[in-house]
């Protein structure tokens, strides 16, 4: 094994990258990391590992070539260049820096002592990690950011050699080997765990293969935790992705994503991962996909992948919690681990799903409170939001929030958007997922379409009618048309003067007062809704209840630890 000591020693001065100030060090157990200027600098450690071999130099090469490689496609503007360190009669010193997409510059071979990733350095609090642990997560974010992992998993090309069913249960052996009853985690929970997790693995084992052949299977990030995501120029960027073994990363796209809904629920951030999973179903179609009549939506696995990412979780953390050296840390560390464990035993509980139906006219609030609503319903994170307003862009292959013309709001188009919100009711409900339908549902045919969705499936229904006076409304519209972000409604005044002129004929449905702050129209639709504070079918512990502000979440730190899984670097 190199011994990289006179390395490490060299790049502790500011002096060698000619840079002013100190030199800030950060270590992993597969990396050192070196902050000098606007550049970061990473050095691989010469370790080998059953999973991984960074032992030589040219090993540390080549993987250094494949880290740039694979993490451009997620941040350009974040992974630079390599540059050699070089052994010559004066001592150590920096050969010149190596951007991508150019020719490797000719160095003679007995000089390169090492190499180093280049990068652009950020600052440490734009992580999402820390940025999710000081309460600075915001809603927009989240929707920029599953917009960005829906581009970059539909940049990449379908894969059939990874994946599949044969993919998560070389995972799951894994996990359950190493998931050992101790300090950490009770017998119990291990066997109920194992259990409950092959019995999802078979029952869903037919639909991983078969969206593996259909190309849901690609070359993913594989370590899509928040402490990977970092704010650049404003934009949540991914980074650092695996590329020691491409056939960790090489995972159902629904897979890649359950590690960040994970994540967020793991951090009492259910709305969050809600708000995530809906945008990423709204723009990529995951949960409708299909071809020649073969269902191939995604939902019916989703529960067991976020299982899965919590039992990973569950078992790194334990072993990293062993090898701590005080009682408190060893302590502190299982306590995490059983959390971990304990979500991954939530996410593959069964609740019956339902119906609710949010209804008004433009302007009342629908979609506000069907996004608060959404979390509190069913197992994390929540109901899936089919929104008329969405599924018309859809039809026409726009983006939400890109507008329409008069055409697409014909009483044909209008039939067909009714069609489908049926159909991906249908589909939801059959997954075992909650459905939340927001919509105007003026005519009473619509609402008609609502109950029947239940009726069909056997669940219970409860429909919710949104009324306000026409000047609140007006006002809302107005700041709607004024807001710096586009909503995925084209209602403007006289959309809404013609509903109302039209009317709504007899509503049957719970009349909720839409005139108040969102926060009271949210516990008027809690008391509907949900059962009082501590009886059965409450939201569990950690979840986001209604009319209760999420604030700043419980501080939930992803510990690093050796191992053949993604988040451990």
């Amino acid at each position: 094994m190199d011994d990289q000591t006179e390395t490490l020693a060299f790049l502790a001065h500011p002096e060698s990258f000619g840079a002013r100030g100190r030199v800030e060090r950060i270590d992993t157990h597969i990396s050192h990391v070196f902050l000098a200027g606007d550049r970061a600098y990473k050095l691989k450690r010469a370790v080998r590992y059953s999973y991984l071999d960074y032992s030589t130099v040219e090993r540390r090469r080549h993987f250094c070539l494949a880290e740039l490689a694979v993490n451009r496609r997620f941040a350009p503007n974040l992974y630079l260049g390599l540059r050699p360190v070089l052994h010559t009669p004066d001592g150590l010193t920096l050969g010149p820096e190596w951007a991508a997409g150019e020719d490797e510059p000719p160095l003679p071979p007995d000089q390169v002592v090492d190499w180093l990733l280049v990068m652009r350095r950020f600052d440490q609090d734009a992580l999402l990690d820390r940025m999710a642990t000081q309460g600075r997560l915001t809603p927009q974010l989240m929707l920029d950011l599953a917009d960005r992992l829906a581009r970059l998993h539909r940049a990449q090309p379908g894969r059939t050699e990874g994946g599949g069913a044969q993919g998560l249960a070389e995972a799951i052996a894994i996990t359950r080997a190493n998931l050992k009853p101790g300090d950490a985690f009770s017998a119990a929970d291990i066997r109920v765990w194992n259990t409950k997790v092959q019995a999802a693995l078979l029952a869903q084992g037919g639909l991983l293969d078969a969206r593996r052949d259909a190309g849901r299977v690609r070359d993913c990030h594989g370590d899509l935790h928040l402490g990977n995501v970092c704010l650049v120029d404003g934009t949540p960027t991914p980074f650092d992705a695996i590329e020691f073994d491409p056939a960790l990363a090489c995972t159902d796209v629904l897979y890649d994503l359950a590690f960040l809904l994970m994540d967020l629920c793991f951090r009492d951030r259910a709305d969050l991962a809600s708000l995530v999973l809906n945008r990423y179903l709204d723009v990529t179609g995951e949960d409708m996909a299909g071809r020649e009549g073969q269902a191939l939506g995604g939902l019916p696995a989703l529960p067991l992948f976020l299982s899965v990412r919590a039992a990973v979780r569950a078992q790194v953390t334990a072993a990293a919690a062993r090898r701590q050296t005080t009682p408190t840390q060893k302590t502190a560390g299982a306590v995490e681990a059983n959390r971990y464990l304990q979500l991954a035993l939530d996410f593959l509980r069964r609740d019956r799903p339902r119906v609710v139906a949010v209804g008004g006219f433009s302007g009342t609030g629908k979609s506000t409170l069907a996004r608060a609503l959404a979390p509190l319903l069913g197992t994390a994170p929540g109901a899936r939001v089919l929104r008329t307003d969405v599924i018309r862009k859809q039809l026409f292959g726009l983006a939400p929030e890109e507008p329409l013309t008069n055409e697409a709001y014909s009483p044909a188009v209008s039939a067909a958007v009714y069609d489908r919100l049926r159909t991906q009711a249908a589909a939801c409900l059959a997954a075992g997922r909650s459905v939340i339908l927001d919509a105007v549902f003026a005519d009473p045919a619509e609402r008609a379409l609502a109950a029947d969705v239940a009726a069909r499936a056997h669940v219970r229904f409860t429909g919710l009618w949104l009324q306000a006076p026409e000047a609140v409304l007006a006002e809302r519209l107005h700041r709607r048309s004024q807001a710096a972000a586009r909503d995925a409604s084209d209602a403007d005044m006289p959309v809404l003067l013609s509903q109302m002129r039209k009317g709504a004929g007899e509503v049957r449905w719970a009349i909720l007062d839409a005139g108040p702050t969102p926060a009271t129209v949210l516990r008027q639709a809690e008391a509907l809704l949900l059962p009082p504070a501590g009886e059965a079918g409450r939201p569990s512990a950690g979840r986001p209840t209604a009319g209760t502000p999420t604030g700043r979440p419980k501080a939930g730190r992803m510990i690093a630890s050796p191992g053949p899984f993604p988040g451990m670097r």
